[in-house]
């Protein structure tokens, strides 16, 4: 809900537009509102109050507390099948972990690999068996548990782990087996002390032959929370943030488990002890297994952005409260009205709405995947994961310098949500992989496009490519400098995907020489790694814009407004982040550059107005907030 008014800055004089930040809030929940304002008021309730400074120990214990009750409320359920005792409603399930992450992030990582890792992996790598007879004991927090997939040896290339499941056909079951020290799992949220049984990721070898990467059920404490036989835990001990989620190194000594323990939708083990799947082709199998899992990824997306908004909300309300140095001696003027405060406030809080539109249109395409946009999914939301998570970064450290030695101290939380957000850029997979990820994804579905060409086809193809659109840069746009024709959306979406499309066919090229030059098409990828990059980050920033437009007419007035301009901020200040490869290529002559700089520092003054109404849209209620500096007590 809005923050009180008792707690907000004193106003600026009344703007020609005012936005309704009840409005923003309602298209921001979208669809399940009611159930992202009934997380948030249980979160505020006294029980959930934050403590700091406690051991990891008993903060580990009290967020396993909170889990506990988040459970009771049937939370963990949201997208598990009915079967379960779920509401089949992965949406759901997205907006809740959104909704928590306004709250303790110790929490929100405790919640997602509980629900999310763990209960997510039985829902949609299981079949029914599973379903019936573990799942609702996830889901209602019965039997806490693990996602045992990364190791130490490997990190994210997850199709070479080490850790083996051989079948003992004479005992009719599977043998679990850390064969050296660089297969431990690595951590392993849940595992240090809580976790029960594990989501164990291994290369299942049956009849003598590897069938690749499989997941199976693996126990590894009593009731009375003791280790069983064969399974060792290692403590990861502190860490830089989220102290409350017990992360622990695993290994197994020829741990035993029954047939019924792999988790096998996409390959199983008969009674004759058989290997069967579907899907012949291991390397698609494995492929398809993983991309089952993708919605990890999304769920990182928006709990950083989460974050990120907490953030600006603190930084934004002191920002209009606080105030600093003014014309005259004595006269003292808020530091939202400098405009070095508002670029360095407000910029990122365009792209943290264009973010939030970018995430939720994902939320709905992945709902309605298909097939055949299985990868598509894959990449984009990997490409999210890694943008949100790096804004997020930046973001917090912003806004902590904009709070000044205030901004410090832990109660104000900016610290706090800074060191737990720290770790989102790697876990989930690296940011830097996903984005490679995402590039090459890019390169073949524009090689599925043109009808099945190879690698090598592909990059010749592109090569020789003209790009009748790229070819026709008009000489008076690239001069044009009025307000009008900056702030027009057709003009910020042709550049945005001018850039994507140029960096797509300069990588090709690049490829194709080295292609040429005899080397394989692994080492060409290796010297194009900066370039594919770039690609990446020009593509979301193109399908962010796209979505961030996409909602703007669901609302009217003076909120619409607000939206207008923010949509321009956003797509300005990334044109002004990229202005020297603009330049560079001749889409953009140096007056241009300087009036996109002009436009940005005008939309900052016209929203300024607006700053603390804006983060109020967000909807992050004072008890979660709970900065002295964001509430006037500080």
């Amino acid at each position: 809900m809005p923050a009180t008014a008792s707690a907000r800055p004193a106003p600026s004089p009344a703007p020609a537009f005012t936005p309704d930040p009840a409005a923003l809030q309602r298209l921001l929940d979208g669809e399940h509102a009611a159930l992202r304002e009934r997380i948030k008021q249980l979160l505020a309730e006294p029980r959930f109050a934050y403590r700091y400074g406690l051991p990891k120990e008993a903060y580990r214990e009290l967020v396993y507390e909170w889990l506990q009750v988040l459970a009771a409320e049937g939370l963990g359920k949201l997208a598990y099948p009915e079967v379960a005792g779920g509401d089949d409603d992965p949406a759901a399930f997205f907006a809740a972990f959104e909704a928590i992450a306004f709250h303790d992030l110790s929490l929100t990582i405790k919640f997602g690999v509980q629900f999310g890792l763990f209960g997510g992996s039985v829902a949609l790598l299981g079949t029914e068996r599973h379903h019936r007879t573990v799942l609702p004991r996830i889901g209602s927090g019965e039997l806490p548990g693990c996602f045992a997939m990364t190791e130490i040896g490997h990190g994210s290339n997850v199709r070479e782990i080490r850790t083996e499941a051989r079948w003992d056909a004479a005992a009719g079951e599977f043998v679990v087996h850390t064969p050296d020290a660089s297969a431990w799992k690595e951590w392993i949220g849940n595992a240090a002390v809580h976790g029960r049984m594990a989501t164990v990721f291994a290369q299942l070898h049956v009849g003598g032959t590897c069938h690749g990467v499989h997941a199976l059920l693996v126990p590894l404490r009593d009731e009375a929370g003791r280790l069983l036989p064969g399974v060792q835990v290692r403590d990861s001990g502190e860490k830089l943030g989220l102290n409350g989620v017990d992360n622990g190194q695993i290994a197994f000594d020829h741990v035993r488990v029954p047939r019924e323990a792999l988790l096998d939708r996409f390959g199983r083990v008969t009674e004759a002890g058989t290997y069967e799947s579907a899907i012949a082709n291991p390397g698609k199998r494995f492929f398809t297994m993983i991309s089952t899992l993708v919605g990890g990824r999304i769920t990182i997306a928006a709990s950083a952005l989460s974050a990120a908004k907490s953030g600006l909300a603190i930084a934004v309300r002191y920002g209009a409260r606080r105030r600093q140095f003014g014309p005259q001696p004595g006269q003292e003027v808020p530091l939202l009205d400098y405009l070095t405060h508002q670029r360095r406030l407000l910029l990122p809080l365009a792209r943290t709405y264009a973010l939030d539109f970018g995430i939720k249109r994902l939320v709905r395409d992945f709902q309605r995947r298909t097939a055949a946009t299985e990868r598509e999914m894959e990449g984009l939301a990997a490409g999210l994961k890694a943008v949100a998570t790096w804004h997020t970064g930046e973001t917090l450290q912003l806004a902590r310098e904009c709070c000044g030695g205030v901004g410090y101290r832990a109660e104000n939380r900016i610290g706090v949500l800074r060191a737990d957000t720290d770790i989102f850029q790697t876990f989930e997979g690296d940011n830097t992989v996903l984005m490679q990820l995402l590039a090459k994804g890019l390169l073949t579905g524009y090689r599925e496009h043109l009808g099945g060409l190879g690698f090598t086809g592909l990059v010749r193809y592109l090569a020789r490519a003209t790009g009748t659109r790229l070819a026709r840069r008009n000489a008076v746009v690239s001069r044009l400098t009025d307000e009008e024709h900056l702030r027009d959306p057709a003009f910020q979406l042709g550049a945005l995907r001018y850039r994507e499309e140029r960096l797509l066919r300069s990588a090709a090229r690049r490829l194709k020489g080295r292609l040429d030059d005899g080397m394989d098409a692994f080492g060409a990828l290796i010297e194009v790694q900066d370039h594919l990059l770039h690609l990446a980050g020009a593509h979301i920033d193109r399908v962010v814009h796209e979505a961030f437009r996409d909602a703007i007419p669901q609302v009217g007035g003076g909120t619409r407004e607000a939206l207008l301009r923010l949509a321009d901020l956003y797509a300005l200040s990334m044109l002004e982040r990229h202005e020297g490869w603009y330049l560079a290529n001749g889409l953009f002559e140096a007056p241009k550059a300087k009036a996109i700089r002009a436009q940005v520092n005008a939309l900052c003054a016209e929203l300024r107005p607006h700053a603390v109404a804006l983060v109020d849209g967000f909807g992050i209620p004072d008890a979660l907030l709970a900065a002295p500096i964001a509430l006037g007590d500080g």
